[in-house]
């Protein structure tokens, strides 16, 4: 895994292809956005924009969508010194505990803050604390920096009603502005749970779900509560909750066996299908912490095709791409994107990889 993870596609992303805000600040709708489509078997690349992702698409093809809704993750933070800085909450741990980050501001927006120590407790509003209780995995040890951290919460009242209340969504330096959370939710969303949007379904209205149906193409949801943006190398994976439905594990195995395409709406629904497919390609129902890393070592079992953003050189999610579509047409597909001066990141456009 880790030579995988040190190794992936590399090239230089101009600072005008970052998508700075959403479609709809840009006049357009959600699903104006461009859509790259490419065929893994013959590498032959086509583009086109989402409205028309029907016309990609046939009768008994089946979508699966992660409907895990995104949290306000970000919290304002108080060191006793005075220094202030966000903390973006990651992901809940089975032990109550909570793995985050700790950022520094700065005039383009936040940064990761490398100088945090054990024992480290910081103030959060109304009386909230965060204490820093060791660095997440092998981050710290031999020197490596500590972004990530495992921490305990004090928070009065309920966590939900406490972040809609104090927090804000996590962004980055690339967005030029702060956006209420209503942009970063897919339509289809229903349970809170992700520091950070399944940013793959954004370009979904209810109007282009509702033409998708009437073709005959189904939609299957599941839960993955993820986490914060792409790891660095040498950090492990965190566990991310799912949860996937006994409903949802009947229509996918039924749409297998009639040999129709199993399609993903984002790689936090491939991580989790993977997790609940056996070696027969049978998916079980269940709910769970998954830590599973998708590299082109493992094998992909269950799904035919992608739906997914545009990523960051060397992120951790283009293991995954090239695990299902293999590193030359990977390199195929952004070397188009960047010629055709395709956005990139959660309010970008997307790319739908197919058999």
């Amino acid at each position: 895994m880790t030579t995988a993870l040190t190794d992936l596609l590399d090239f230089a992303l101009p600072a005008e292809l970052e998508a700075r805000e959403p479609a709809e600040a840009r006049g357009l709708r959600r699903d104006d956005v461009r859509l790259m489509v490419s065929y893994r078997s013959t590498d032959r690349v086509a583009h086109s924009y989402f409205r028309d992702l029907p016309s990609f698409l046939r009768a008994g093809d089946i979508l699966v969508i992660n409907t895990s809704k995104t949290i306000n993750a970000a919290l304002p933070a108080l060191r006793p010194d005075g220094v202030r800085f966000e903390l973006h909450l990651s992901t809940h741990l089975p032990s109550g505990e909570w793995v985050v980050e700790l950022r520094t501001l700065s005039p383009k927006g936040t940064k990761p803050f490398w100088d945090a120590h054990p024992g480290d407790t910081l103030k959060l509003p109304e009386d909230g604390a965060a204490t820093l209780l060791a660095p997440y995995g092998r981050a710290g040890e031999s020197g490596m920096p500590s972004r990530l951290w495992r921490a305990r919460l004090e928070i009065p009242g309920a966590l939900d009603d406490y972040l809609w209340h104090f927090g804000f969504p996590i962004r980055y330096g690339y967005v030029s502005e702060t956006w209420p959370l209503s942009y970063y939710q897919n339509v289809y969303a229903t349970e809170p749970g992700s520091a950070e949007m399944p940013s793959a379904g954004r370009a979904f209205t209810p109007e282009l779900i509702t033409r998708l149906v009437a073709q005959g193409v189904q939609i299957a949801p599941l839960i993955l509560h993820t986490g914060v943006a792409s790891l660095e190398a040498y950090e492990p994976p965190y566990p991310e909750y799912y949860r996937v439905s006994v409903e949802t594990a009947q229509r996918v195995n039924l749409a297998r066996s009639k040999g129709w395409r199993v399609i993903a709406v984002g790689t936090t629904v491939i991580r989790t299908l993977e997790t609940v497919t056996d070696g027969q390609g049978q998916v079980h129902p269940g709910e769970g912490w998954t830590s599973l890393v998708i590299t082109p070592d493992h094998k992909i079992r269950l799904v035919d095709a992608l739906l997914t953003g545009l990523h960051e050189p060397k992120a951790s999610h283009l293991a995954m791409l090239e695990s299902l579509a293999g590193r030359s047409h990977l390199q195929i597909t952004y070397e188009e994107a960047l010629k055709r001066h395709y956005l990139w990141h959660e309010f970008g456009d997307l790319h739908l990889i197919l058999p």
